[in-house]
């Protein structure tokens, strides 16, 4: 177990307030009977609830440490794929249903992180797109490092494309993944999953259809991320006039993952693209990787539940209080 914010746990000492209080309260009450010659009572009152106050509070306080059970694991790889999720990053993305709302970038990342989880056993790495593709993270095994990545390093125009057309994104520059040295050279199944809201210029395939497919070394999949309703915000949060949605964007992404005989998703419906995902990579054998896994668990909302019934527990009137012993002659 650990404690995520050990400071907080100085909290706990104000368990030894109500203790203090009993103890202070029975020396005075002991020196009026001594005054008055009063005999001290036959057993002592009120033990069980100040020790029942004390523990709550004690609990409350390391809920405010945020206790966790931490599990650390090597993680298994495979050999024969590796995938690479490659993230939109033109100026469209930034659009959002209001100034305030997750941009498309944003959920396309959260979008991508999501599915990693989908092929915990292949090696996963990050690439941006614009009218080229730059590599963020070359395919590993830490998925929390994918993560971070992700999350940190995932940017609008970072960096930004070559040309300065209002249209930047072009599917054409996925020929950079066939030329680029992405993946190693030793596998045999390569996973490309791309990550856009489908805004692009006209493509033009070429021969890069041949590399894709049954017959191919690459695997294609698509994550349409987009909205009608959707604009681009300026800092001061208001709309950019120049920029308005467009309505063929998915028809647009499904004809490109039709001729990459792959296939397209809404990032509505995850859950079919990350079984699609792990019917592509398939099932292999793996070897163990340097790579490690963190799980953590929070037991915060448990202890400060345990913690609160016990102060409530020994707030009530007469609950704790000992019962009275009748004697019957």
């Amino acid at each position: 177990m650990t404690l995520l914010t050990p400071p907080a746990a100085l909290a706990a000492l104000l368990a030894l307030l109500p203790a203090a209080a009993v103890l202070i309260g029975r020396r005075r009450v002991a020196a009026v009977r001594k005054v008055l010659g009063l005999e001290p009572p036959a057993r002592r009152v009120g033990i069980a609830r100040v020790v029942v106050a004390s523990a709550g509070i004690a609990l409350l306080g390391l809920a405010a440490a945020q206790p966790a059970l931490t599990r650390t694991a090597h993680t298994r790889v495979r050999k024969d794929v590796e995938a690479l999720f490659v993230i939109d990053t033109s100026r469209s993305m930034a659009a959002s249903a209001s100034a305030s709302s997750p941009t498309r970038l944003d959920r396309a990342a959260e979008a991508a992180i999501n599915l990693r989880l989908a092929i915990p056993t292949v090696a996963s790495g990050l690439a941006t797109l614009t009218d080229r593709v730059l590599p963020d993270l070359l395919p590993v095994a830490d998925s929390d490092a994918f993560a971070g990545v992700a999350r940190r390093s995932v940017q609008i125009e970072t960096p930004p494309p070559t040309t300065s057309n209002q249209r930047a994104t072009s599917f054409n520059a996925l020929g950079d993944v066939i030329a680029g040295n992405y993946f190693l050279p030793t596998t045999s199944k390569r996973i490309v999953v791309l990550l856009t809201d489908g805004e692009s210029n006209p493509v033009d395939l070429g021969d890069l259809g041949g590399s894709f497919g049954p017959h191919g070394k690459y695997r294609f999949m698509s994550v349409h991320v987009w909205g009608a309703n959707e604009s681009v915000y300026d800092p001061d949060g208001s709309r950019e006039r120049a920029y308005q949605p467009d309505p063929t964007s998915g028809a647009l992404l499904d004809s490109l993952a039709a001729n990459l005989s792959g296939k397209s998703f809404s990032a509505h419906n995850l859950g079919a693209a990350g079984a699609y995902l792990r019917r592509i990579a398939g099932s292999g054998p793996t070897t163990s990787s340097a790579a490690r896994t963190h799980r953590t668990i929070a037991l915060t909302p448990y202890v400060a539940a345990i913690g609160l019934l016990l102060v409530v527990l020994a707030a009530l009137p007469g609950q704790l209080a000992p019962r009275s012993v009748r004697s019957f002659t």
